[in-house]
């Protein structure tokens, strides 16, 4: 009788990784059917990349708002984690800009088409917009201020104006298949280096 009324109190904790696992998971994929499909992608379709029945998404996310919440939030969280992480383990704190400036690139294909779908519901697009800027600014600002450092780039740069800035250069990807907004974003980021006297 111990051993049983014990049980479930040890497994609770799996059960729980285990669910936020399933949820973060369901969320990747329904992040990666927005970037090649929209926002407005059937769910049969994200239940299909995540593996799972449509029931299990119904549960997680009972309309598509929330749905679409969630996958913005969660964007957010990875790309505010990975950058510390960059820094960590690139060769240079410019390279992990670089590379933490490409994510930001991936995440904002999917933010075009929440600011659409949330167009009616300004008040909860604040708050993600909020959320946005709380959660990216300041991990930017390290780079920045690890590079400057460094003696990389130019000191004195604004995070914010560099993310309004890069932001700004992907408007309009997704409607002119000729316009190579990542090619634009490489170039400011290579325009962030610090002059260098004299030859290389």
């Amino acid at each position: 009788m111990k051993d049983s009324d014990e049980s479930p109190g040890k497994s609770a904790p799996s059960r729980r990784k285990d669910a936020r696992r399933n949820k973060e998971a369901l969320l990747d994929a329904a992040a990666a059917v927005f970037v090649t499909s929209g926002v407005h992608a059937p769910v049969r379709d994200i239940a299909a990349e995540a593996g799972v029945g449509l029931g299990t998404i119904y549960r997680h996310f009972p309309t598509r708002a929330d749905l679409i919440i969630a996958v913005y939030r969660h964007q957010v969280d990875a790309c505010a984690e990975a950058g510390p992480d960059l820094l960590a383990t690139s060769p240079s704190p410019h390279a992990a800009l670089g590379r933490w400036i490409d994510l930001f690139v991936d995440f904002l294909v999917t933010k075009h088409g929440l600011a659409a779908v949330l167009q009616a519901d300004s008040t909860g697009f604040e708050t993600l917009h909020s959320y946005f800027l709380d959660r990216l600014v300041p991990v930017c600002a390290e780079l920045l201020d690890a590079a400057s450092a460094a003696g990389e780039i130019r000191p004195g740069i604004d995070a914010y104006e560099l993310l309004r800035g890069v932001g700004n250069l992907c408007v309009g990807a997704d409607s002119d298949p000729r316009y190579d907004a990542r090619r634009l974003v490489d170039l400011l980021i290579a325009g962030l280096r610090r002059p260098h006297d004299g030859p290389a």
